[in-house]
């Protein structure tokens, strides 16, 4: 099995780390292919960012070959309609896959994000999922994305504060970490606090394998009908 994690911005060490987190959940013999393209904003903080990168990634998506799923490593859920319209490939927003897995092993969760320009948008996407009634609250931390690339920042601290907050005040049973550069924080802030943190990249990992063992693949009828050939070039 061949799953490409795309993340949608274009920092290359935070592709490294969503690498490294995927890897390290994924099955035997299952190959995790990390990516990110060329050209696009360095992070994803809102609904502009979220714009900007549509089109490198989803280059990225069209041009590589011989995938069995395929993962989008931005939280926002970048781009994921347009994406599952180019394969009938399963095609996973990590954002979506946590936003799932959190409600199904707690009463009611709590989204730890970055900026607080991303709450709009992740508010947006539970409530088209059907899933913000499970979500206590979006919290943000106002730790910059590329923050956490940087050697020797606060930002675990901070986003643990953040979660300090969210059990004392939301009586959250689970958190949800909202920012694909989190990656390799989640087994730490679980201990710190003694409650289920998820990431979602793992979360979407664990997915995509179930979904290409199954054999379900993206409907091709109504919404997600594959674009002409000519406006895929």
């Amino acid at each position: 099995m061949r799953i490409l994690v795309v993340n949608p911005n274009t920092t290359a060490s935070m592709t490294e780390k969503i690498g490294a987190a995927a890897r390290r959940v994924a099955s035997a013999g299952t190959e995790v292919l990390a990516v990110n393209p060329a050209h696009g904003p360095a992070s994803i903080e809102g609904f502009y960012d979220e714009a900007m990168s549509l089109a490198g990634m989803l280059a990225v998506i069209r041009t590589t070959p011989d995938y069995d799923a395929v993962v989008i490593a931005c939280f926002d859920d970048t781009g994921l309609d347009a994406a599952r319209c180019l394969t009938d490939k399963p095609v996973i927003g990590i954002g979506e896959a946590a936003y799932h897995m959190a409600s199904m092993i707690s009463n009611k969760f709590s989204v730890v994000t970055t900026l607080g320009r991303s709450v709009p948008a992740l508010e947006h996407n539970l409530h088209r999922y059907g899933l913000m009634a499970r979500c206590a609250r979006v919290r943000s931390s106002e730790v910059a994305v590329l923050e956490l690339e940087h050697p020797g920042s606060d930002a675990c601290a901070r986003i643990s504060l953040e979660i300090g907050r969210a059990v004392a005040e939301d009586h959250a049973e689970a958190i949800v970490l909202g920012c694909a550069g989190m990656a390799d924080l989640a087994d730490t802030l679980a201990k710190e606090h003694g409650l289920p943190v998820l990431d979602g990249v793992t979360c979407a990992i664990g997915l995509a394998e179930a979904m290409v063992k199954l054999r379900i693949r993206t409907s091709r009828i109504g919404g997600y009908s594959p674009p002409p050939a000519h406006k895929t070039m």
